[in-house]
Order: C-alpha cells, then sequence, then structure tokens
C-alpha cells in the first residue's frame, strides 16, 4: 500500500493554484509578516535578536517564524488546530529569498505548505493536542511541502522531505506551567526543520515515507487517537488557505468566540454589576485556557476567565488588556466566571469554535449571547480593510513607521512576476 506521506505528496502535486488561491494566500502572508515585524517589539523577540547578533545557530526561517508566534494573533486551522502561518510563510520566504524566487512562486510554495500542515494536523486526534502543541508537531510537514514547491522536488525527495519533517517533530504543552517562552520556540524550529527537511530531500537525503503510519513513527508515538484518512480525504476541497481563520485579538483563539460574545453584552451591561458569567463552550477550549487567576501577561492570553471578563467590562480586548494593572482590575470579575462543557459546541469542534456567554447581574437580569463561529473564521471573516489595518497596527508594533509600502508589496505578490519585498526585522535582516 502506497505510504502516506507519499500520497499526500501527490494529492498536493496534483491540486491546480488559482488566482483566488494565491489571493488568499497573500492576505496570510500579510497577516503573517506583519505578526514577525511586530514580534520584535516584545521581550522574547529582543532575546532572539540579541542572540542572533551573538551569533546563536538559526536562521532566517527560524527567526521569522519565532517572531510571528510571540503576540499571539497569528492565524489558525481550526480542524487541525494548528497555526500554518507561523510555520509556513517563514520556512517559504527564507527559502525564497535565497532562491530569488518571485511573488506568485513563493505563494504557491505557502499553499502547498498551508496544505500539509494542515491535513496532518487534522489527522492527529484530540488526545495528541492535550500533551503536543500542534503547530509544533504538525508545522515541520508544512515547511518541507513549501520547500518542495520551491525546489521543485520530484515525488521520491517530496516524500523523503515530508517523512524527515516528521522524524524532527516535537514540541510540549509544559511551557504553559510557567509561562516560559518555549511556545516561540515551537514555531520557529518547526520552520526551520520544514525548510531543512526539503533542502536535503533535494540532494537525495531520504526520509522514511511511512514517517505517519509506520510502527515506529509519529501516530505510534504521539497520537493514542489518530485518524490517519484525514491526511488524504476530500482531495478536491478548496485549498486550506480558504479554511484558515485571522484572529482579531491578540490572545489564544479557543478565547475568542467567548471574547466576541461578551463584547456584544458589554454595551447591555452599563454600570450594573455582574453576579455570575456562565461561559458554555468546548472541551478543549477549557483544558487550554482554564486559568481564573493569571498570574502572567501571557497567562492570561490564556484565560477565558481573564478575556471575558476584560471584554465585558471594557467593551474591548487589545494589548493592553493583559498586562499587570489589567490583571489586577480584572481580577474579581474573572473569579465570577464559571466555565463548563456544553452544547453544540462541544460536538461541533473542531470543525467551528463556538461559544455562549450568559451574565447573571446582580439585579437578576439575565443576558445571553452565542457564537457559533468565532469572528476572523471563514464564516465570519474579517475584510480585506480589517486585514490591512490589522497589519498597519502590527507593523507600527514593530518600527515600521510607513508600512504601508511593504504592506502593498507583499498584497501584489499574486502578480506575475512580482519580486519579493524585503523584510526587515527590526534594525537587522535577521
Amino acid at each position: 500500500m502506497t505510504a502516506i506521506a507519499r500520497q499526500l505528496a501527490r494529492l498536493i502535486a496534483a491540486k491546480p493554484v488559482t488566482g483566488p488561491d494565491l489571493e488568499a494566500a497573500a492576505l496570510l502572508t500579510l497577516d503573517a509578516l506583519a505578526n514577525a515585524v511586530a514580534g520584535v517589539n516584545s521581550q522574547p523577540g529582543g532575546i532572539l535578536l540579541k542572540a542572533h547578533a551573538a551569533g546563536a545557530p538559526f536562521g532566517r526561517a527560524f527567526m521569522i517564524g519565532a517572531l510571528t508566534h510571540i503576540h499571539e494573533t497569528d492565524d489558525l486551522h481550526r480542524a487541525s488546530v494548528v497555526h500554518p502561518g507561523c510555520v509556513v510563510v517563514p520556512a517559504a520566504w527564507a527559502l525564497a529569498e535565497r532562491l530569488g524566487a518571485d511573488g506568485p512562486s513563493t505563494l504557491k510554495a505557502i499553499i502547498w505548505g498551508f496544505e500539509a500542515a494542515c491535513r496532518v494536523g487534522a489527522s492527529v486526534g484530540p488526545a495528541h493536542y492535550r500533551i503536543w502543541h500542534n503547530t509544533a508537531t504538525c508545522g515541520p510537514f508544512g515547511g518541507a511541502a513549501a520547500g518542495a514547491s520551491l525546489l521543485d522536488l520530484s515525488e521520491d525527495a517530496f516524500a523523503w522531505a515530508l517523512g524527515n519533517a516528521g522524524t524532527q517533530s516535537s514540541g510540549l504543552w509544559e511551557f504553559m506551567t510557567s509561562s516560559a517562552m518555549s511556545k516561540h520556540l515551537h514555531a520557529g524550529r518547526a520552520a526551520e526543520s520544514g525548510q531543512l527537511a526539503a533542502e536535503l530531500a533535494g540532494q537525495a537525503f531520504t526520509g522514511p515515507e511511512t514517517i505517519l503510519e509506520g510502527p515506529k513513527g509519529f501516530y505510534a508515538g504521539l497520537c493514542p487517537d489518530p485518524k490517519p484518512g484525514a491526511v488524504t480525504a476530500a482531495p478536491q476541497a478548496p485549498w486550506a488557505v480558504h479554511d484558515t481563520s485571522i484572529k482579531p485579538w491578540p490572545c489564544c483563539r479557543h478565547t475568542h468566540p467567548a471574547i466576541d460574545a461578551a463584547l456584544e453584552l458589554s454595551p447591555q451591561i452599563g454600570n450594573r454589576a455582574i453576579s455570575r458569567v456562565l461561559v458554555e463552550t468546548y472541551g478543549a477550549a477549557i483544558d487550554v485556557c482554564d486559568r481564573i487567576h493569571p498570574d502572567t501577561e501571557y497567562q492570561a492570553k490564556f484565560s477565558l476567565q481573564h478575556t471575558v471578563a476584560a471584554a465585558l467590562a471594557d467593551g474591548v480586548v487589545d494589548f493592553t488588556s493583559f498586562d499587570a494593572a489589567a490583571r489586577d482590575r480584572h481580577r474579581d470579575g474573572a473569579a465570577k466566571v464559571v466555565l463548563s462543557k456544553a452544547e453544540p459546541y462541544a460536538s461541533a469542534y473542531p470543525v467551528h469554535w463556538g461559544t455562549g456567554v450568559k451574565v447573571t447581574l446582580s439585579d437578576g437580569v439575565e443576558l445571553a449571547a452565542s457564537r457559533h463561529d468565532a469572528k476572523g473564521d471563514p464564516e465570519a471573516p474579517l475584510s480585506r480593510a480589517d486585514m490591512v489595518a490589522k497589519a498597519t497596527m502590527l507593523m507600527r508594533l514593530g518600527g515600521y513607521d510607513e508600512p504601508q509600502p511593504l504592506i502593498d508589496a507583499i498584497l501584489a505578490m499574486p502578480k506575475a512576476n512580482a519580486p519579493l519585498p524585503s523584510l526587515m526585522l527590526g534594525t537587522v535582516r535577521a
């Protein structure tokens, strides 16, 4: 029987890439690179740039990937629970820069990479996500597929690249216990691992085609309940770039449907006191974001209690919603938030990430709002203007006083023979 990795390579190579596909990829590329630029303006970003300047042994793909994942505003593919942009775009960008590839070729590689990462991510099963960070473990497959496109690898070499991407998979959720910076390492290493796997495959460096299903492979080692058929299911479905969500708020995506519902209720509450808030959602959201009293900014970004309290009280969620002052201000409100796994949200996940918020006021009035999907999902997409506004804000945060030329150049990439824009990260071309 043909190995799954080879089947995936064939499926991707056979799918046509159209103009609308390139346009969708350009918007996702804009989002990822804007996040990378913004990542410079952060403690982890500063450490990464300092380490790079001191000669730390990591390259362009690692740097862009790690920076992209810092502010928790990068994209997400729901069915796979993978953040593909922070891995695929950096891997493709770094290799395309070195090869002198043009815009359309780079976007095609990004499309291939999203597809591979998301298809593998959809196959790992829910138990994998409880311990392993899907972006870190499935991301290398995406980086490898992007490289396969740019390097025009043969089917054999493409399968080898996927094999060696999978054998480099790693990334554990333990960092959340102490708010360690490992999550950024996950994205950077996944991007770099995928690029490396593709480049080695181009030199006939072989990799195991049965990396996923083999008796000592990915599923056997990391996935108690895999769904291997998801890798090659619905081969004629639209590319994954069309089913990838964009974050409007700088925190864990699992909090977003609750934030959206809470923001709807905030104007109705006014100055009235809240006695109780019930958040009904799906299990994974509670597993990752059940944190009543977050002690750090990063923990607050992964707290349903804090984010809902902030949205209800302030009517806005932005970068200032997670600092020490905000955590202190919303501490009592967060304590009133109760989480519950409930239908219809539990069974709809991961295809739909929905949440209901029910607020009981001290005068007995009850208010409720719900979201079947989160703002920024394909069913509730951000407009092109929203995407540009978000990118502008992120790039200015990262030091681009006049970001419009870079934004325009990225969005022009689908045009024939469009050159790859120059990307500066901080004061150095990392």
